[in-house]
């Protein structure tokens, strides 16, 4: 079949989630843009997400003008898109979570955008936050508005991944993302954010679900993956900055995250002896920027 609208290359990546990976499928089947090809990767699973993946693959070659399952042994998720990339064809890009699901208006509305805002390089959006049974928590939604590389980098921004649609030729300019890094989209944002702005919806776009085995919960994992990524971009005039931004916030961060016990006796030292307590928190707090 022959279609006039733009190709979108859609990514599955997948580690350890039988109960969500089909789901996630699904919501990329039923999207109202009828122009899309669809590779999911299973990262080497130790649970029996292959097995749910397979059962998807005969709607998967219906539905979609190209389709490709792959499971091998694990690489990671920055290999997994790359390895994606190199068998995309599509026009535009997008990355969906094997845990997370599109809303079925996503792709329709934001190749509409991009199509017509030729300056931006991606678009994204906001989410609606899930849980593990699929009821429906919180919402994220930020008002409509460009983002450019020193919002980025500052953290400025409300890009949420599992909304993105990024334009393949910039992405390709990239080289792509780096092997093992952490925090793999920041640091693809970044990149492509030297290029051009990138743009922010005020629209739901994904469900995005929030459980026990989000890395994203791990704050002091994700700071030291944000130096990670702040030291390929050492060039920047707002990279001191920017890395003072983060130390701030990881100190943050670790005040307030401190498990109950320490947090009713930080409240207690604060009663008892406000001093003391005022030269402990500013001598932590300085530890940082040493």
């Amino acid at each position: 079949m022959q279609y006039s609208q733009p190709l979108v290359s859609v990514v599955i990546p997948c580690y350890n989630h039988e109960e969500f990976v089909k789901d996630s499928i699904k919501s990329v089947i039923e999207q109202t843009y009828e122009n899309i090809e669809l590779i999911v990767i299973d990262d080497g699973s130790k649970d029996n997400s292959v097995l749910k993946i397979k059962e998807m693959v005969k709607i998967c070659e219906e539905r979609f003008v190209k389709f490709e399952f792959r499971n091998r042994p694990n690489k990671g998720l920055s290999s997994t898109l790359n390895e994606a990339m190199e068998w995309c064809t599509g026009e535009y890009f997008s990355v969906i979570a094997s845990d997370d699901q599109m809303f079925n208006y996503k792709t329709s509305v934001q190749v509409n955008f991009l199509e017509n805002n030729r300056d931006y390089v991606a678009v994204f959006g906001g989410v609606q936050v899930i849980d593990e049974n699929n009821r429906k928590l919180e919402k994220f939604v930020r008002k409509a508005r460009a983002y450019s590389f020193d919002d980025i980098i500052m953290h400025k921004h409300s890009l949420l991944a599992p909304t993105q649609m990024i334009r393949m030729n910039n992405m390709r300019k990239t080289g792509g993302y780096k092997p093992n890094m952490f925090i793999e989209d920041w640091y693809m944002w970044l990149l492509l954010s030297r290029e051009a702005n990138i743009f922010n919806m005020d629209e739901v776009f994904a469900f995005y679900r929030k459980h026990d085995a989000n890395i994203s919960k791990d704050f002091r994992k994700m700071n030291s993956g944000r130096l990670e990524v702040l030291s390929f971009f050492s060039d920047s005039k707002l990279y001191v900055k920017a890395v003072n931004n983060i130390k701030w916030h990881n100190t943050y961060k670790e005040l307030i995250y401190l498990n109950n016990n320490k947090l009713l006796n930080m409240v207690k030292l604060v009663i008892l002896d406000p001093k003391k307590t005022s030269k402990i928190l500013v001598k932590t707090i300085f530890k940082k920027f040493l």
